[in-house]
């Protein structure tokens, strides 16, 4: 049998090529297997059950979610050893299965990203506005208008969207295509800052030789939030992204379509945000229910 290296090296290449797997999740697969292969002294590859239970009792200090991720990367390494024949056996059963419960993801109020805008609107009031306001403008119609993730924000060529056609074309996770409409204002608010774009610049959020980091783009938001009085733990890019899907689910849309718009190759991603939904529900009871009144007045 090859050396685990050489292994974990076929099993990722197998993992991007034919699982379409996207480039993060191989680096973290390919972490969580040279660290398992470290601890069994570079036998991981033809570890029996027994050596990998006690590498799955070796992270009880761990969280529910790293443990799952570990285990599910090595459970797809064994279970592609059996599938090419390198083993004759599967020991994934070994590892253990702790289950993740999926937290509610965090998001804004629509009086919050009312704020949000309004302090852009009054920058952008300035005779002439600032390059960087509307920059700014563009980055959050963007992040909140199409849900954009932060990586895909930040590396859009600087033509990608175009002032006549209300939808862009992105390769997201695992290289798949998607179709992301565009509002007019989004399209209005990335036509004033393309002005100012150099024409030979690669990207639309140009900076320095490539383009805007997602650690910059992650400042900017927060000093935005800071100026609106939302506090900088609440808001994030990613928060963004999830009161764009948010509030399109109170107002009505479709959970298929919402899903095509994220890029969530599993629906079952995208219904977390029917909980959330659910949670305002049952808020919107708890607090505006005739009962509620009722139950306060004395008996």
């Amino acid at each position: 049998m090859a050396g685990d290296r050489a292994l974990i090296d076929l099993f990722l290449e197998m993992m991007a090529a034919q699982a379409g797997a996207a480039r993060n999740t191989v680096a973290a697969y390919r972490s969580d297997l040279l660290l398992a292969s470290d601890a069994l002294g570079g036998r991981l590859a033809g570890a029996d059950g027994a050596a990998i239970a006690r590498l799955g009792d070796g992270w009880a200090a761990l969280s529910r979610s790293t443990v799952a991720r570990k285990a599910a990367a090595l459970r797809r390494f064994f279970a592609f050893l059996a599938e090419e024949g390198i083993r004759a056996d599967d020991p994934g059963s070994a590892l253990p299965r702790p289950g993740t419960r999926r937290p509610l993801p965090r998001t804004l109020s629509h009086a919050d990203v009312d704020r949000l805008f309004a302090v852009v609107a009054t920058r952008l009031d300035r005779t002439p506005p600032l390059p960087a306001d509307l920059r700014n403008a563009a980055l959050l119609e963007l992040l909140y208008g199409s849900g954009l993730r932060a990586s895909e924000l930040v590396s859009l060529p600087r033509n990608a969207i175009h002032p006549d056609r209300p939808f862009v074309i992105l390769t997201g996770k695992g290289g798949k295509e998607r179709l992301v409409p565009i509002s007019d204002r989004a399209r209005a608010a990335v036509a004033a800052w393309r002005a100012h774009v150099a024409v030979d610049r690669a990207f639309l959020f140009a900076s320095g030789k490539t383009h805007l980091s997602r650690v910059r783009l992650f400042q900017i938001i927060r000093a935005l939030a800071a100026d609106a009085g939302i506090a900088p733990d609440r808001i994030s890019p990613h928060v963004l992204r999830h009161a764009f899907a948010t509030h399109l689910l109170e107002g009505g849309a479709d959970l298929r379509a919402l899903q095509a718009m994220l890029g969530h190759a599993d629906i079952a991603t995208t219904e977390i945000y029917t909980h959330v939904d659910r949670a305002h529900l049952v808020q919107l009871v708890n607090e505006r229910h005739p009962l509620v009144d009722a139950m306060k007045r004395p008996a």
